[in-house]
């Protein structure tokens, strides 16, 4: 059952959202976009709240009525309210958690774009092969959500793998769906060079940065910053080896640099290089900070520590394991094609659970 406080606030939450229907119809806020667009977002973000609130005052009263007709001196109806009394109580029940998930504070980036890097790690050409193979299975399953790709950068090797690659997702939901991606993955496979048959071990970093907007970034002193352009590798015909248009960008008291040469233009690139570089420190600012707020946390999910390992692809045995779940599947083929649901979802399912945990709310 809901405590008061807690239906205080739902109650509260109810007459702002009717306020904020009065206000969305008046002529001055709909000739006003920016503020239109400030009270749309507050609105939808309390619509489902309220209305799921609504729905668990009705089952209550519902509730109520069958209790009633459960001491009733008719047989008949009393056996009827009986049932139904089963039947509510459980729909009751499910509202609650539903409203209690519902009330968790959300990520302020789940809206936001990524920048989704991939490093070659342990394990040399086979650990650069394998990153090609992270960078397919991510674009697929960008594909499947409708979402926009397209490479910031990319360090080839002879073997046709990347030592480092680095990708711009967009779309609806993008951080929302892969924020649980940081980590260590690792493979287990016979790399194509191997005569011997044997499996080798080899690991890549995945780090996913959301995109900042231009109020949340990181402030940055021109001076503080070295510039370098060359001329780009890989694909793009005559033009991309003729001029300097891919650019490096050093914060030199930091000494994070990033690059972008996926443009023809210096211009473009120079404007993708400098959204990657605020993005990249944002998330030094902002893992900084989790650190110092809580050191002692739990579960590490989606912390983006990077030293640690979260999952495994097994080639031989066709699994893939998530270590911090425990969660083994042996649907590798379907996984690498993109279908990445199957644990992504778990993994957002656990991170919720965690939240109303430390919440002091019971699951």
């Amino acid at each position: 059952m809901l405590s008061p406080e807690l239906q205080n606030k739902l109650e509260r939450m109810e007459q702002r959202l009717e306020e904020l229907n009065v206000q969305m119809s008046s002529a001055a806020v709909m000739s006003a976009p920016s503020l239109n667009r400030t009270l749309g977002k507050e609105q939808a973000g309390l619509r489902p709240v309220v209305e799921c609130y609504q729905h668990y005052r009705k089952n209550a009263e519902e509730l109520e009525a069958a209790r009633e007709l459960s001491h009733s001196a008719d047989s008949e109806l009393r056996c009827l309210a009986v049932a139904e009394l089963r039947v509510t109580e459980q729909r009751g029940m499910e509202m609650e958690q539903r409203l209690r998930t519902l009330l968790l504070p959300s990520d302020p980036n789940d809206d936001r774009n990524v920048f989704l890097e991939l490093r070659a790690g342990t394990g040399g050409d086979e650990a650069a092969l394998f990153v090609g193979v992270l960078v397919r299975m991510y674009t697929r399953y960008a594909e499947t959500r409708c979402w926009q790709s397209s490479c910031i950068s990319a360090h080839p090797t002879s073997l046709h793998g990347f030592r480092e690659l680095i990708l711009r997702l967009s779309g609806k939901g993008v951080y929302q769906s892969l924020k649980f991606e940081s980590g260590v993955h690792r493979v287990q496979r016979v790399p194509e060079t191997e005569s011997q048959g044997r499996v080798h071990t080899s690991a890549c970093t995945v780090a996913v940065l959301p995109e900042v907007d231009v109020i949340d970034a990181v402030v940055l002193n021109p001076a503080e910053l070295r510039v370098d352009t060359f001329r780009a590798s890989g694909a793009g015909g005559q033009h991309i080896n003729k001029t300097d248009s891919a650019v490096r960008i050093t914060h030199l008291p930091t000494g994070v640099a990033v690059e972008c040469q996926a443009e023809r233009s210096q211009h473009q690139n120079r404007a993708r290089a400098m959204a990657l570089l605020q993005a990249r420190l944002a998330a030094a600012r902002t893992e900084q900070q989790r650190k110092e707020r809580d050191a002692t946390r739990r579960l590490q999910v989606g912390s983006g520590d990077r030293s640690q390992r979260i999952r495994t692809y097994n080639f031989p045995q066709g699994r893939v394991t998530d270590h911090r779940l425990s969660l083994t599947l042996y649907k590798l083929d379907n996984i690498l094609l993109g279908e990445l649901d199957m644990l992504l979802e778990p993994l957002a399912r656990e991170h919720q659970a965690t939240l109303l945990m430390t919440a002091g709310e019971s699951v």
